[in-house]
């Protein structure tokens, strides 16, 4: 099993891999915001606030992860180490990111009175949750030091 993730780490396509990764899970996490939104329209107003700043923040973080596909596009067969460390960090954040979405889900699952009585909002609050773990454990496989 070691040896599949070393050949996923070290393989010439590792950079747009990684990245095509990041920006996939970063528009679903930003998609995932307005979804619970709209699901539950009587959502208390901090935390459709706080779920339309982590709109923005993905969006950022996946525009990020669009430019550096373009810089590794652009630069061909060889990509310096400087922009695959500049990678990594991209990853990592993205990943500590994710945590931090986790943790405002769970408290809207504890807190929010609308999703809270919202069979629906509940199971489609803990499937995000889990989208977002799923990214994590896909961060922290890229990032595993070899």
């Amino acid at each position: 099993m070691e040896e599949t993730s070393l050949q996923f780490y070290y393989d010439e396509k590792m950079p747009l891999r990684v990245l095509d990764e990041g920006e996939f899970w970063k528009l679903q996490e930003s998609e995932h915001t307005v979804v619970i939104r709209e699901l539950v329209p009587t959502l208390e107003a901090p935390f459709v606030d706080a779920l339309q700043q982590w709109e923005q923040a993905f969006s950022q973080t996946q525009g990020l992860f669009v430019r550096y596909i373009e810089t590794v596009v652009r630069s061909g067969i060889q990509v310096s180490q400087q922009i695959l460390q500049q990678i990594l960090e991209l990853v990592q954040f993205a990943l500590k990111q994710s945590e931090q979405f986790i943790l405002l889900l769970n408290q809207l699952a504890a807190e929010s009175q609308p999703i809270k009585t919202n069979p629906t909002a509940i199971t489609v609050l803990n499937h995000i949750r889990r989208e977002s773990e799923y990214f994590i454990g896909i961060a922290q496989t890229i990032l595993a030091k070899p």
